[in-house]
């Protein structure tokens, strides 16, 4: 049995991108698609004293490309993302904890690749700040041909899935009987029941970057993401 979860990179994503992750045997990462405006691709969203704000990654208005494709030429965001997070927040119990980690991130490396950043923060992140054991792997490693749906079906045969967990959302267009003939059993990914932590700047947010939950409860992290399911959610 092999789970499989195929998705974009997004940008300092939310805890649950790395639930489903974790649900995951196989995450695939799935850049050699549309890029879209004002998306999770180039932004995401952190708590501040003046409300929720939006950190972006500049990477111009060209919609004609695929999310590997998009560069990034100017490193000034690098510092104003920083700036942002420390002004955000450097009184939270455990910033200090990973203030090495991501200053290594923001202020000693040089990223001009989307795709390249998002790759990256996600996999260590999950792996050294989260403990999650699934394996990536990215879709450009796969000949690929076809549209949407067809072209995924035919990437989940190569990656010998035989549960395919995805995300609410993909509700809109996905085809459930697509997987019965394919023999993949569909799971649905549910977002619900997330505990509260202490945050700051309330009223509480869970939609905002995983930064966040670690930033305030630290290597508690887990048990906010699916330590609190009881008993732990199985496939």
């Amino acid at each position: 049995m092999t789970r499989v979860v195929v998705l974009q990179s997004n940008y300092i994503p939310w805890k649950g991108y790395f639930d489903l992750i974790r649900d995951a045997d196989v995450f695939c990462f799935y850049d050699d698609v549309q890029f879209t405006k004002n998306d999770w691709r180039n932004r995401n969203r952190i708590k501040t004293a003046q409300g929720t704000r939006w950190l972006s990654v500049p990477v111009g208005t060209d919609l004609n490309r695929l999310v590997c494709e998009v560069r990034m030429s100017d490193s000034r965001w690098q510092a104003s993302h920083w700036e942002s997070l420390k002004q955000a927040y450097s009184k939270q119990p455990y910033f200090r904890y990973y203030r090495e980690f991501f200053e290594e991130i923001y202020r000693a490396r040089q990223w001009s690749s989307l795709s390249e950043l998002n790759q990256y923060l996600v996999r260590k992140i999950s792996a050294e700040l989260l403990g999650i054991k699934t394996r990536f792997d990215d879709s450009r490693n796969y000949q690929t041909e076809g549209r949407r749906l067809e072209r995924l079906m035919g990437l989940l045969k190569q990656l010998q899935c035989s549960h395919y967990v995805s995300g609410p959302a993909a509700k809109d267009y996905i085809d459930a009987a697509e997987f019965e003939a394919a023999g993949i059993q569909l799971v649905w990914k549910d977002y619900s029941g997330y505990p509260v932590y202490e945050q700051p700047y309330p009223p509480f947010e869970h939609g905002v970057s995983i930064l966040d939950l670690l930033f305030c409860v630290g290597p508690s992290a887990p048990q906010y993401i699916w330590g609190w399911r009881s008993p732990p959610s199985e496939i």
